[in-house]
């Protein structure tokens, strides 16, 4: 009889348990999935229009070259708009971070339209910037605002910024994936966070779709040969990630070291108006356009042909003075430009292929900057297949090993310590 009774019992409470748990469940996930499809469509829509937009500043600017020589007055126009306008957004990325860590105040949908206009500026005028942080930014402040729409807990607020932030990623790239990973890992180094793993998923794979619905295409890149897998070929692929990582903690650096330069002009809007003036001077110099706006032809020609030895040198340098002015945009696709460059010059004495190592520092680079080897691996799956994976994998996690704690999103929290050797003492 008392077994009976406890059997029961025990029972009772299962059922009782799956009733509340399954329904609590069911009801959090329906709720999850209606948010990340409109945020989904909303920002995937989002980014097609500035795609497009920034198609056309960079043909336009390639079309009439004399349009550069008003950089410096493009920069004094964003520096004045984010100064009287932008001064609770300018902190970017890391404001996105911030949030996530300590949420206190939504979002300023102002961020949005601000720097929209202020990358393709940018671009129109022959800045060195990229694109990522523009969407994510979007992504971001669009998705913030379904907090006081639908009344959002704290929890769930870190939730939808997440989902933006993927979302925006995902769509600007074309890979969903590596964006919902991105969006789970880019906040805090070392770790991931689970709890909103399906609506990031969710939100980035309809933000992709929706992006591409719009007619909006990407950038194709492809490895064209990878050799077996031996204990030589890891080994070159990890002399190549380290040689990845140490470049992207150098572009880490040089934009800390920039941007505290241009911090002692006291006046903001002076920062990118005196960088505009430096850059169309160093523009003139090199004599070509090569460096400047995204640089996709030269990424491209990075996987059929060996680069010259500075190529990389000459982005990463233009790319931090540029953000470091205070003109906006992104890191990452200058990230991919310095990387795949880097790779397609290490070709020269690594003998692995020049694609494979084009590829290897497009993705790597990224992830020793951002500290997002995960999403990184993802992304070079994504685009350029599984047959490079295992290489793509050794050079995003050594890279990231190498790059130093320090990366380009400067709001990122420590989780664990990359290693002990490269622990900042």
């Amino acid at each position: 009889m008392p077994v009976k009774k406890l059997t029961e019992g025990f029972l009772l409470s299962i059922k009782r348990f799956i009733k509340l748990d399954f329904g609590l469940l069911l009801t959090s996930t329906i709720k999850g999935l209606f948010i990340s499809s409109i945020l989904g469509v909303t920002i995937g829509s989002a980014s097609a229009l500035f795609l497009a937009t920034l198609n056309w500043a960079t043909n336009y600017r390639e079309q009439h070259l004399w349009m550069i020589a008003f950089l410096p007055i493009a920069g004094l126009i964003i520096g004045l708009a984010y100064h009287y306008w932008g001064m609770k957004v300018i902190k970017g990325n890391n404001l996105l971070i911030e949030e996530l860590h300590s949420p206190k105040n939504v979002i300023p949908i102002i961020m949005a339209p601000l720097i929209f206009a202020g990358t393709i500026i940018t671009h129109l005028f022959g800045g060195s910037a990229g694109r990522e942080g523009t969407a994510v930014q979007i992504g971001g402040a669009f998705a913030d605002q379904f907090t006081k729409l639908f009344k959002l807990k704290t929890r769930d607020r870190k939730m939808i910024l997440i989902c933006g932030i993927s979302a925006g990623f995902a769509s600007v790239f074309g890979t969903p994936l590596a964006g919902a990973v991105f969006g789970l890992e880019v906040f805090v180094i070392g770790t991931l966070t689970y709890s909103s793993i399906l609506p990031t998923f969710v939100t980035a794979i309809i933000a992709d779709y929706a992006c591409k619905a719009w007619g909006v295409g990407h950038t194709h890149y492809s490895i064209t040969a990878v050799p077996e897998i031996d204990s030589i070929n890891l080994l070159l692929s990890l002399a190549a990630g380290i040689l990845f990582g140490l470049t992207a903690r150098s572009f880490s650096a040089l934009n800390h070291v920039l941007s505290r330069l241009f911090a002692k002009i006291k006046y903001p809007p002076l920062r990118p108006f005196i960088g505009g003036m430096i850059l169309v001077g160093i523009i003139y110099l090199i004599g070509n356009t090569r460096y400047i706006g995204l640089g996709i032809p030269v990424i491209s020609e990075a996987f059929i042909k060996q680069e010259s030895y500075y190529t990389f040198a000459i982005k990463l340098f233009l790319t931090a003075f540029t953000l470091s002015a205070g003109f906006k945009g992104g890191e990452v696709t200058p990230l991919f430009f310095i990387g795949a460059t880097l790779g397609s010059f290490l070709s020269f004495f690594i003998p692995l292929p020049l694609s494979l190592l084009a590829g290897m520092g497009f993705v790597a680079v990224f992830a020793g900057a951002a500290n997002t080897p995960l999403a990184c691996i993802f992304m070079g799956i994504e685009l350029f297949g599984i047959s490079s994976g295992i290489y793509i994998a050794l050079a995003c996690i050594t890279a990231y090993l190498f790059s130093g704690h320090t990366g380009i999103y400067k709001s990122q929290a420590i989780g664990a310590p990359k290693h002990l050797l490269l622990r900042r003492r």
